[in-house]
């Protein structure tokens, strides 16, 4: 009888008795929190692991702090799509294939900024930066393979404007600017694993949780209170909320990765390892909105984030 995994679950049991030997995994953002734990779990289950930080220094001490796992180490900066192109080159130059991709780094509810190529920095980093990474690294993915993006629950706060993805018309708000990109990478798996699925690779979307790493750096108490309620829409689901540990956080990153069927987490959305249903209700947190599991809005996005990158990929 298949484990059943729920919010508490960690990595390790997840991977119990999983051997993922001969299997190789690149995982973005590995100098802190869950891409580091994501990455010793995996390690400790036998995967081979690329890792990549825009931070090498801060990457080794993070991993020599978590027991030194064998992770190779590839330096990435999200916001720079010359920093992306590179790393992407480098790792097509070894011709060495990859069984999942698990698309983790990401920056929240920042100040306004922009990236090195003029994106608002949150849309430009945590989806453009990895739509040109993971796209380039196509050519790699064995048959079988599965592509993980990091989305959140804080999608429901605001669906992609693909007419003024960088706050130019738009009043800018850090949590509005959040929700975008975090909807943008549940469009973007959709996309991903509709153009890919016809030669057996899918893409998933996936929400770890709610867990107190560096990505809230920027967030003050007050912001974070402001956030749990926002996401929580309403006082008895406030009062519910949990936050997770990091090892918890990583669960459903390598259950939609490792251990859940493909057909059953192909062009999803996952959580607490399982896939959970759209559901429009604004005063529920549970579940995916629909705006970001609609494949025309999705292909619209992927168009509109090509020619913003200036650069297509007809996949």
């Amino acid at each position: 009888m298949a484990k059943t995994f729920g919010a508490e679950s960690t990595a390790d049991e997840v991977l119990e008795g999983i051997d993922l030997s001969g299997k190789r995994v690149l995982v973005t953002g590995v100098s802190a929190g869950l891409g580091v734990e994501t990455a010793r779990s995996l390690v400790a289950h036998g995967a081979t692991v690329v890792g990549t930080a825009r931070d090498l220094a801060k990457a080794r001490r993070a991993l020599a702090d978590a027991g030194n796992p064998a992770v190779d180490l590839v330096e990435v900066d999200l916001a720079s799509l010359s920093s992306v192109r590179k790393a992407a080159d480098d790792l097509l130059a070894r011709a060495k294939p990859f069984d999942v991709i698990i698309a983790n780094a990401g920056v929240m509810a920042c100040p306004q900024g922009k990236t090195q190529d003029g994106f608002e920095t949150q849309f430009g980093t945590n989806h453009l930066g990895h739509f040109v990474f993971v796209n380039r690294l196509v050519p790699l993915l064995n048959p079988g393979a599965r592509v993980v993006t990091l989305s959140s629950a804080g999608h429901q706060l605001s669906d992609v404007n693909i007419d003024d993805p960088n706050f130019e018309r738009t009043p800018y708000q850090a949590f509005a600017a959040y929700g975008r990109s975090k909807t943008a990478n549940i469009l973007y798996a959709l996309a991903l694993d509709s153009r890919l699925k016809g030669r057996g690779v899918r893409a998933t979307a996936i929400h770890p949780g709610g867990i107190q790493t560096e990505l809230a750096r920027h967030l003050t108490p007050e912001l974070i209170e402001q956030l749990r309620a926002r996401i929580s829409m309403g006082a008895a689901q406030a009062s519910a909320f949990r936050f997770k540990s990091v090892p918890q956080g990583s669960a459903t990153s390598v259950w939609a990765g490792f251990v859940a069927s493909a057909d059953a987490v192909g062009g999803r959305y996952c959580e607490d390892c399982h896939v959970f249903e759209v559901n429009d209700d604004p005063t529920s947190r549970a579940g995916v909105r629909s705006y970001a599991l609609d494949l025309a809005h999705a292909n619209d996005l992927w168009r509109k984030s090509e020619e913003m990158v200036g650069e297509r990929f007809p996949l």
